[in-house]
């Protein structure tokens, strides 16, 4: 009986992903933009979007931020845009729009009914091509900025643990400092020095361009030939990859929270680049590990020993390098080392033993349900159409990366958990309320 379960939810999962295929046809302009169009017209609504190949490890690290702030700053107005009426623009046409930004680019998208297509091209070409930037949009973004700083990570429990753990693992790399930059760099920013990132990382050929939804081809590209097409192509941005030194011996560190009042462990690893067989090895270890109530270190130390009151891992994969965190908080009678004792317990397992072919088993249909869902609405195909193609090189990879989560084996499981998670690579992180002074 369990056998034909197991036949049955192969052969589920085989047609969920096989219908999920996503086509797409994709094309450069004169100018450099790269541009990707995915026709789906099952629901009137149209997505456009454009990723720029500019994040926080392209800043200068005297003026981290600057990525960040440029998704608030490109809001500001254009030539033809006053300022203040963008987003009004956009609800008035039945709209939504957002922005956001990583260590490696920057994502800005507009969903509208699909007959306002023409408007988002627009909008986007006024953004590239258009801008103003002027000391006012500066000196308002800048509060926004210092609010959200405040908000998200100053005062938010446990709000400062990506900071530390990038800052501990990365000592040359940019990944070394987060998004969201230093408040006294940007103070201490020229209007001069905001211009000069725009010229050099807001160009054409330094961007992708994503229509997804319901719209005609034919049409679009006319728009996009008309809107974008007589932008400037920029100069090619050169990029340098920063090499890490190996970590040879386990890093300890320390840092006080006066946010929160139960401590936290966190053990981190440096990993290879996202685009590497590696890290998706390591994304099932982590599912594996943590990834549900069902996973070994829930079961064992939540559910079943009940020393923890949470407990998980994750995989962070970037363009360069990635971070595999596992974190735990304990319960009232336990410490952080208990809980290090069994985390380690379970990578030791992994690195001696196989996974149980059912284990295994499961393991595969998580991973076929995830690539069901992370395709199942046209706002995550728009960015995953533009992420594969501006940090992978492959646009394709939007139907192929589920086929290299099918063909890890048992074996390379092991092998990867041997590899990259020992004792004298990690960061050993305690995260701990702020200590009261001594009167």
């Amino acid at each position: 009986m369990k056998k034909s379960l197991l036949i049955l939810s192969a052969l589920f999962f085989g047609i969920s992903a096989s219908a999920q295929k996503v086509e797409f046809d994709q094309y450069t302009l004169d100018n450099g933009l790269h541009v990707i169009l995915h026709q789906d017209k099952s629901a009137p609504v149209v997505i456009t979007s454009v990723m720029y190949h500019v994040g926080a490890k392209d800043e200068n690290p005297e003026r981290t931020g600057f990525a960040h702030f440029f998704e608030h700053l490109l809001f500001e107005g254009t030539k033809n845009i006053e300022r203040g009426e963008w987003f009004k623009l956009v609800t008035a046409n039945g709209g939504q729009n957002n922005a956001n930004t990583s260590d490696d680019r920057t994502y800005y998208y507009e969903v509208f009914p699909s007959n306002n297509l023409e408007l988002a091209l627009w909008m986007e070409s006024e953004r590239l091509m258009h801008p103003v930037i002027n000391q006012i949009g500066v000196d308002t973004q800048n509060e926004v900025v210092k609010e959200e700083k405040r908000l998200r990570v100053d005062n938010q429990p446990y709000g400062q643990l990506f900071t530390e753990v990038k800052k501990n693992l990365f000592k040359k790399h940019p990944y070394r400092w987060a998004p969201i930059g230093s408040m006294e760099h940007l103070d201490a920013a020229t209007l001069e020095e905001f211009l000069a990132f725009n010229k050099k990382f807001y160009i054409p050929n330094n961007a992708v361009l994503v229509v997804a939804g319901d719209f005609e081809k034919d049409q679009a590209k006319n728009w996009i030939k008309k809107y974008f097409g007589p932008i400037a192509k920029g100069e090619s941005v050169t990029r340098t990859k920063v090499e890490e030194d190996a970590i040879t011996k386990e890093i300890r560190a320390e840092f006080e929270d006066p946010n929160i009042q139960l401590p936290m462990v966190v053990e981190a690893y440096r990993t290879p680049s996202m685009k590497t067989r590696e890290a998706r090895v390591l994304d099932m270890i982590s599912a594996v590990l943590s990834g549900g109530k069902s996973s070994r270190l829930y079961k064992k130390v939540v559910d079943e020993k009940k020393m923890a009151l949470e407990m998980s891992s994750f995989s962070f994969s970037q363009e360069d390098y990635g971070i595999y965190f596992i974190y735990g908080i304990p319960m009232q009678g336990f410490t952080s080392a208990d809980l290090v004792k069994e985390i380690d317990e379970e990578i030791e397992k992994l690195q001696t033993e196989l996974i149980s072919e059912r284990d295994f088993q499961k393991l595969q249909n998580i991973f076929e349900k995830q690539y069901v869902d992370q395709n199942d609405n046209v706002e995550g195909l728009a960015h995953n159409l533009a992420t594969y193609y501006l940090l992978y090189g492959d646009v394709n990879l939007i139907n192929t990366n589920i086929d290299i989560y099918r063909s890890v084996t048992r074996e390379e499981i092991r092998e990867v958990a041997k590899k990259y998670l020992n004792k004298n690579q990690r960061l050993l992180l305690d995260y701990v309320p702020e200590k009261k002074a001594n009167n």
